[in-house]
């Protein structure tokens, strides 16, 4: 059954991404970021393009939906009363944007209690837009609009694995991803949120991350389940709470690699 707000969700979404594109690239390669991090230790960056992103994004829903929630990386966290929120990640992937590369993104889900429904992976500098759920499931881009649709079933020894490791994760979670892509064919390296659209896109074949939160993972779920593949957690269950995630191009795929990863130790 249809949702009775898709059209307006979906042309809010857009929106959001459109004010994203046009705040993300102001400051990007401009060497003018203010780059500030926001771990007590390690490195977690966060620029001025990142508030200034999820600021402009929060003023069209505030016009546009008064009613939902928000939960952002960078803002505090709104609770609506129409049963909606929009999870947001103003750029996911920050330290690539900082460094110039063109592989971070601007994240745009919205989800019910169940998870979410509709997601955005917008990469603003290449212009490519990944939207999928509520009946879409389409890459818009330089060369025109195309649907998506993950690979089919292939065997590990065969498969295309990407990661954020070993920048993340605990020993323990290093070791199981080191296990699986001792088994795979080809493991590729910092993607952040574009390594889940290669998925989308039929592209690659997995993707296995660790320390994930709600906002960097809610959108990635719908634009892959809507291509046709799976996303969960280490154990099989729902990912939209972040931590553990793996996401697959097909069930046969991800129950190979879920048999590797699911006795993984906590800590």
């Amino acid at each position: 059954m249809p949702h009775p707000d898709a059209d307006s969700l979906i042309a809010t979404a857009h929106a959001l991404a459109d004010a994203a594109r046009e705040t993300t690239l102001i400051h990007f390669r401009d060497g003018t970021l203010g780059v500030e991090n926001k771990a007590g230790h390690g490195f977690d960056p966060v620029t001025r393009a990142d508030r200034e992103t999820e600021a402009a994004m929060r003023a069209i829903l505030a016009a546009r939906r008064p009613d939902d929630g928000i939960l952002g990386e960078e803002m505090h966290t709104t609770t609506g009363t129409s049963g909606l929120t929009w999870v947001l990640d103003p750029i996911d992937g920050t330290r690539g944007y900082m460094s110039g590369t063109p592989t971070w993104g601007v994240l745009i889900a919205v989800s019910d209690p169940n998870g979410p429904i509709l997601g955005v992976i917008d990469q603003p500098y290449i212009g490519e837009r990944f939207i999928g759920g509520l009946g879409q499931a389409t890459l818009t881009g330089p060369h025109g609009t195309r649907s998506l649709a993950t690979r089919p079933a292939r065997p590990l020894s065969q498969a295309v694995l990407f990661t954020t490791f070993p920048e993340v994760g605990s020993p323990a979670e290093g070791r199981a991803f080191a296990d699986l892509s001792a088994r795979a064919r080809l493991t590729r390296y910092g993607m952040d949120c574009y390594a889940y659209a290669l998925v989308a896109l039929g592209q690659i074949d997995l993707v296995v991350e660790a320390g994930l939160h709600p906002y960097d993972i809610h959108a990635p779920i719908a634009v892959i389940q809507a291509a046709g593949g799976v996303v969960t957690d280490w154990q099989g269950g729902p990912a939209q709470n972040g931590g553990r995630v793996l996401a697959a191009a097909n069930p046969a795929i991800h129950a190979e690699a879920l048999a590797l990863l699911a006795a993984t130790p906590e800590g």
